[in-house]
């Protein structure tokens, strides 16, 4: 772990705009800046609705953004920005439309392919377009972030984009957006803003500056993720969920997560399984797994969620597996159509992403992957 007086970076949107009843803010404020051609980029359910936002002028709608979007899914998105030569690109949705918007932003109109700008720090700058944020769900907290993941189809693998010049100018944040989310999905996204946190409270590149946000996102989370589950219209809960999502998205910048997602990839990437429920399926094995490493913070984890336990590794498991289970999460990989004959190929895949492993506090072996997907099966 760092120390307190180790250096860190420290990047957020210019402006945030938090509250149930904010999503019209962003009309406002795209015609104080003169923004008369935009592009929305959105998933289907969320194009039907893109009036709540309050934008005037020119407004194209993508409504194509699919769960885990691939290479073809963002040439589509890039071809339709070239079409609309956009002054603003609003993503409108949860993280995969997010993520579209960004590579929308800097890449469309630009001598740059994807290929050439994957990894951090390789997109050209300035953004000739402003870029606005408005989740719908409360689970990736990409509004906040520089980071873009889409999958490459051929290899399996997440191509991840880093970028300043991916900054959104402004993200709004209504939580009444989410309303509407059904109860599965409510806790699986919630888990993931969870994990984020967590992931980047135990982290090797842990930070006190970071170690904030991460621990009140997950107490968030423990409080309020179960009212939403019960009551999706609970206003005090949806923001309650929103704020830890936005906390977690805080935490990936200048920590970043680990084994958990790691893990998780391999899930959406090989069998299209939901990136918020792969999340809360690995969550409970790898928090267990690195309680040895980090006992204190692993209790503080468990405290946070309103569970008690040991520091015996088999307590962590049981309390981190009951608090996904009770939220109705699918907790097993059979259950969910993965063959058991595609775990050493996972494991395979997942050993690879030695951006998140090498941040784990206690190292993955091959062998320690595997093991946690069989037991996971």
């Amino acid at each position: 772990m760092v120390s307190l007086d180790s250096p860190i970076t420290i990047i957020r949107p210019e402006i945030i705009e938090f509250g149930v009843g904010t999503a019209e803010r962003l009309g406002k404020w795209a015609s104080d800046k003169g923004y008369a051609r935009i592009l929305v980029i959105s998933d289907a359910f969320n194009a039907a609705r893109v009036e709540a936002l309050g934008l005037k002028g020119e407004i194209t709608v993508f409504a194509d953004v699919t769960p885990e979007p691939d290479t073809a899914n963002l040439d589509k998105v890039l071809a339709a920005a070239n079409a609309a030569d956009a002054q603003l690109v609003v993503g409108f949705g949860g993280g995969s439309a997010m993520d579209l918007a960004k590579l929308a932003a800097v890449l469309a109109g630009s001598s740059q392919s994807l290929r050439d700008v994957v990894g951090p720090n390789k997109v050209h700058g300035p953004r000739r377009v402003a870029l606005a944020q408005v989740p719908t769900t409360a689970g990736t907290g990409s509004e906040a972030g520089i980071r873009a993941l889409v999958t490459d189809p051929e290899t399996m693998a997440k191509l991840a984009v880093e970028s300043i010049h991916m900054l959104a100018d402004i993200a709004v944040i209504d939580p009444s957006l989410t309303f509407t989310v059904p109860a599965r999905t409510t806790a699986a996204t919630g888990v993931d803003a969870m994990a984020h946190c967590v992931e980047a409270f135990t982290n090797r590149k842990a930070h006190p500056m970071i170690d904030l946000y991460a621990i009140e996102g997950t107490r968030l989370v423990g409080k309020y993720l179960a009212r939403a589950v019960k009551d999706g219209t609970d206003a005090e809960a949806r923001a309650g969920l929103a704020l830890a999502s936005l906390y977690g998205g805080f935490c990936l910048g200048p920590v970043n997560t680990a084994g958990g997602h790691a893990l998780a990839y391999p899930l959406g990437t090989r069998w299209h399984i939901a990136h918020g429920a792969a999340n809360a399926l690995i969550f409970p094995h790898v928090l267990a797994f690195n309680t040895p490493s980090v006992p204190e913070k692993t209790r503080a984890v468990m405290d946070a969620l309103g569970r008690k336990t040991s520091d015996d590794v088999q307590s962590v498991f049981d309390a981190a597996y009951g608090f996904c289970a009770d939220l109705g999460i699918e907790m097993k990989l059979s259950a969910l159509g993965v063959p058991d004959s595609d775990l050493d190929a996972m494991a395979d895949d997942a050993f690879v992403i030695r951006r998140l492993l090498d941040n784990n506090p206690r190292d993955l072996t091959h062998a320690d992957i595997r093991s946690i997907y069989e037991a996971a099966y």
